[in-house]
């Protein structure tokens, strides 16, 4: 299974995830309209530790770790119902991606552990998701 910041099908990958004995999350975006809800909600779907500050420092620094998640072949995180969000917050969004992007690339470096796969999913997976040019890290 290879890394994607696409919009993709959900099922499949799901199964395909599954079969692999890799760990699956969805973190659902529905009605997600502020950082300080996508944090918690970040928390709560992904099972975040308790030392989880609620910035994005914090989780850049979860999804880096991940010793939080139980040991698996692999790692999905299925991010869905997330257009509303990025449009009511398209920079919160655009960290938020550029996040997720990272620790994608910083799985992907490591000569050994489980690998980490982040899905873009919703029901209007055949559109682009909406993105602005890569931008520094900003978080606060």
């Amino acid at each position: 299974m290879t890394p994607s910041l696409e919009p993709q099908p959900l099922a499949p990958a799901l199964e395909a995830a599954e079969k692999a004995g890799w760990t699956t999350v969805r973190l659902d975006l529905d009605g997600v309209r502020s950082k300080a809800e996508l944090m918690r909600r970040c928390g709560d779907a992904l099972r975040l530790p308790d030392w989880f500050g609620g910035n994005w420092d914090a989780l850049a620094d979860c999804l880096i770790d991940l010793s939080w998640l139980p040991d698996a072949a692999g790692r999905l995180v299925a991010v869905t119902s997330w257009r509303g969000f990025a449009d009511a917050r398209p920079r919160d969004w655009q960290v938020l991606v550029e996040i997720l992007e990272e620790a994608v690339d910083f799985w992907r470096s490591q000569d050994e552990g489980p690998a980490l796969t982040v899905l873009l999913a919703d029901s209007a997976a055949a559109e682009a998701p909406p993105r602005a040019p890569r931008l520094k890290r900003r978080r606060g």
